[in-house]
């Protein structure tokens, strides 16, 4: 397939490639183009704003949850050649797996996508040695995807002198430049950047930086560039897109709101793909869960921001409390599982009363307790074959007493190994956020309990 893409990657994080990519996506929609977004890697929050900007789910994209083939598969995946996708780097370029690996880089995902990579760099403070920076970045990439750089945080008047130079001196092809402006910051807490409907205004940010961009940068060139992508050979996948169910099978209630929002899209439409129907409920303005539902999903996102709230919706908890009782299927993530706990207790101490379903506190450590990427294997086999393992991403501060030991987490890139996860015939509750798609038996085995519960 021809399709039109470009990936906005940079040398590090804090570079500006979320701004440059909204400011981009928010240019292509106003452009009337048919775009779709990505983000690389296992992050929640830039697709948010992906999303605020285009007013379709974004998805995301890595290489270490799905590998080569079906990478490629998800990122073509009903796209039409009328498409232009633009995906959005992680960290920097070349930071994958321990931050030495290639896999689950941005590059590794651009090299086996064959996409053309835009770098953003910051370039606040810098003279002339923005030019070594950028003649290291090309040297080290052996396949020549990067086709275009965009100076970010520079002054016109610098720009003026330092792109010829750049072109110059480096063949590679200047796209433009962002000039530093506090309007243009995005506010950040210790899992991340705030999210956008916690973020004042976002809709008027986005036209800021959209009109910005068009000012200083060259929309042509990266449309070109994009335009220039190699074509991909359409992946056929039978194993990885599940079973289909040929129809409805169970209600599955899903946790979003303010609290609750961290989930794959993949795993939303594998879910529903294999016969669910999704019913969203919100555990902190919602007094019930939705009727005929036979499983629950909650999944990760910032209960302890919301912990008063939470807690004082005691018929909600409730609700959660027999619902477990009653052995509906329940899967919950991060989040999900700390909303479940006997109690939390946030950093200054305070204790606010949670579901009850797990029978252990959780607490505010102080510090990260868990990050990156972990191949899981269930003991029991009740979620999982025997044998079988699902990839997914840890990233929190909050800690329990109790973190199961139903399943065993590995470090990819360290071979490190801990207990995880309570798990059950009819529960799975831990920190670590799963790909679906990395093993759809998983969202299978969930969806037939859900089934057989609204059976029973």
């Amino acid at each position: 397939m021809k399709l039109k893409r470009v990936m906005i990657a940079a040398p590090g994080s804090g570079s500006g490639k979320t701004t440059i990519t909204c400011a981009l996506l928010q240019t292509l929609k106003k452009m009337g183009l048919q775009a779709a977004s990505y983000k690389c890697g296992p992050d929640y929050i830039d697709p948010m704003f992906h999303e605020k900007a285009l007013g379709i789910p974004s998805k995301n994209l890595d290489t270490f949850f799905t590998g080569e083939e079906a990478t490629r598969y998800l990122l073509l995946k009903n796209r039409t050649e009328e498409d232009i996708a633009v995906l959005e780097g992680v960290m920097g370029i070349f930071d994958g797996l321990g931050g030495a690996r290639e896999e689950g880089s941005s590059y590794h995902l651009a090299k086996v996508t064959k996409t053309p990579v835009i770098l953003v760099v910051d370039a606040k403070g810098m003279g002339r040695s923005v030019i070594p920076l950028i003649a290291g970045f090309l040297a080290y990439d052996r396949e020549h995807l990067v086709k275009g750089v965009i100076l970010n945080r520079m002054r016109r008047s610098y720009f003026e002198t330092a792109g010829p130079m750049i072109e110059k001196e480096l063949g590679v092809r200047v796209l433009g430049f962002m000039e530093e402006q506090e309007d243009f910051r995005l506010e950040s807490r210790h899992l991340g950047l705030l999210l956008p409907d916690e973020t004042a205004h976002v809709e008027i940010w986005l036209e800021t930086v959209s009109e910005a961009f068009q000012k200083t940068v060259s929309v042509e060139g990266i449309l070109e560039i994009a335009e220039g992508a190699e074509p991909l050979a359409e992946e056929a996948a039978p194993s990885f897109g599940g079973r289909r169910s040929g129809g409805f099978l169970a209600r599955i209630a899903v946790a979003r709101d303010e609290a609750f929002c961290f989930y794959y899209e993949d795993n939303l439409l594998m879910l529903q793909e294999m016969g669910a129907e999704i019913a969203y409920f919100s555990p902190l303005h919602d007094r019930s869960l939705p009727e005929g539902c036979g499983g629950i999903l909650l999944g990760g996102g910032y209960p302890e921001v919301y912990a008063e709230a939470l807690s004082a919706n005691t018929a909600m908890l409730m609700e959660m409390k027999n619902a477990a009782a009653n052995r509906m299927p329940m899967t919950a993530e991060c989040g999900g599982f700390l909303y479940l706990h006997d109690e939390l207790i946030d950093r200054k101490g305070r204790r606010y009363p949670m579901a009850g379903v797990v029978p252990a506190v959780c607490r505010d450590t102080g510090r990260l307790a868990r990050f990156g990427y972990v191949e899981i294997e269930e003991k029991q086999g009740y979620f999982l074959p025997k044998g079988g393992k699902i990839k997914g991403h840890e990233f929190h501060y909050f800690d329990s007493e109790d973190n199961g030991c139903g399943c065993l987490a590995v470090k990819p890139a360290t071979g490190k190994s801990y207990p995880c996860v309570m798990t059950g015939e009819q529960y799975w509750m831990g920190f670590p956020h799963l790909y679906y798609p990395s093993n759809p038996a998983f969202a299978e085995n969930f969806l037939k309990k859900a089934e057989a519960y609204g059976r029973r």
